[in-house]
């Protein structure tokens, strides 16, 4: 999965599995799990028997998208 149009956003599960959510923040795979591991992933990371998985609303707030409408930004997101 390639980092989501506005028009994609809206088809998301509830959360990502960690490499889909550090292509969204442009994080390559590697280093995604090095920052999961660390506990310096900028969202919340969720382990899980399989790896780790990150709710999508989290991504979303960060990268300053509205997640109650998703085909607009928020002028000033949460960091």
């Amino acid at each position: 999965m390639n980092t989501p149009t506005f028009s994609e956003i809206g088809d998301l599960p509830v959360s990502l599995d960690l490499p889909t959510a550090g292509r969204m923040l442009r994080i390559g795979r590697t280093r995604a799990y090095t920052m999961a591991r660390a506990g310096t992933f900028p969202t919340r990371v969720i382990p899980t028997g399989a790896g780790f998985v990150v709710p999508t609303a989290e991504v979303l707030r960060l990268l300053g998208i509205d997640t109650a409408n998703p085909g607009t930004a928020d002028a000033s997101p949460e960091l």
